[in-house]
């Protein structure tokens, strides 16, 4: 993890989200959320008319999209970058099945690799899904994204909103409990990031897309799943078996008419271009004798 500017990071804590990283190495597939958004993501491949031969899926197996991407993209490079090394041995096994498997005619395995290991203009398309949000220094990120990325080449991400889960947290405002989760970027902010980072023609759009569940411990599992409190405000240490009868109460005291509890999750989702660079304008401009003659001449000619 690169170390994030001051002007750019967010207020998060950093350990939390290795702890979350942790738990999905060991979870047995990402998040259904996470799927669900990488499948209506990929949808919107479908507006971009290049063809990239080389695609860097960032947190490939959180972001749940190589099947996905190999459909779109069948004779392209694939790379996936991992945050971790138990993510990265998790994925370099995956792309070790057998030949019966169907995960093994989906084409060659991917390249697995760290982030710092990522080459400048080696790829044409850099693929970020739902993972945008647990970065301390979206910025930079982006940033790191724009240099991946070739001439002509693009990025396609999308991560949570700050519409996401307020339900929840005004459950925890009402209790006069600390925050349940860290703050999320806003879309314009992220659009902004884009531009500064050097990308042109910049998208950005969101949705909401509403969970329910029969009961709250059904809930409370599935949050677990998706991720963890990264705010650095968040309760220190663990929680009595009281507090949590009482979180189970307050969820069960949202449910809807339906008798289900209602959770909206604010996605949002950005594309972008990287532009051939600019040629920088010299602070002084050199004329020749002969120009300048020429120069003179024509003036006098049209007085």
């Amino acid at each position: 993890m690169s170390e994030p500017s001051a002007s750019t990071t967010r207020h998060l804590d950093v350990m939390a989200v290795r702890a979350c990283l942790r738990r999905l190495a060991r979870a047995s597939e990402a998040p259904w959320l996470h799927t669900e958004v990488a499948r209506r993501m990929a949808e919107r491949l479908d507006i971009i008319r290049a063809k990239p031969q080389a695609v860097l899926d960032w947190w490939g197996f959180a972001g749940a999209g190589e099947a996905l991407l190999t459909k779109a993209y069948p004779a392209a490079q694939r790379f996936v970058v991992e945050p971790t090394d138990a993510l990265r041995e998790r994925s370099r096994a995956a792309g070790k099945s057998p030949w019966w498997s169907a995960r093994h005619w989906r084409g060659p395995a991917p390249q697995v690799i760290a982030p710092d290991d990522v080459a400048p203009a080696s790829v044409q398309l850099v693929w970020a899904n739902m993972m945008l949000h647990a970065s301390v220094d979206p910025a930079a990120l982006i940033a790191r994204w724009h240099r991946a990325l070739g001439v002509d080449g693009f990025v396609m991400f999308s991560c949570l909103g700050p519409g996401s889960l307020r339900s929840l947290s005004d459950l925890y405002q009402r209790m006069g409990w600390p925050p349940a989760m860290a703050d999320f970027v806003d879309m314009h902010d992220l659009g902004d990031m884009l531009v500064h980072a050097g990308f042109a023609d910049p998208v950005m759009d969101q949705e909401v897309i509403t969970l329910t569940w029969d009961d709250p411990e059904a809930l409370l599992r599935e949050l677990h799943g998706l991720g963890a409190n990264a705010s650095p405000d968040r309760f220190a240490g663990l929680r009595t078996p009281r507090w949590h009868a009482r979180l189970l109460a307050g969820l069960r005291d949202m449910a809807a008419p339906d008798g289900r509890i209602h959770l909206q999750f604010e996605v949002a989702y950005g594309h972008a271009f990287k532009a051939a660079p600019r040629v920088p304008l010299s602070a002084e401009t050199t004329v020749s004798l002969d120009d300048m003659r020429a120069m003179v001449r024509t003036k006098s000619s049209r007085g």
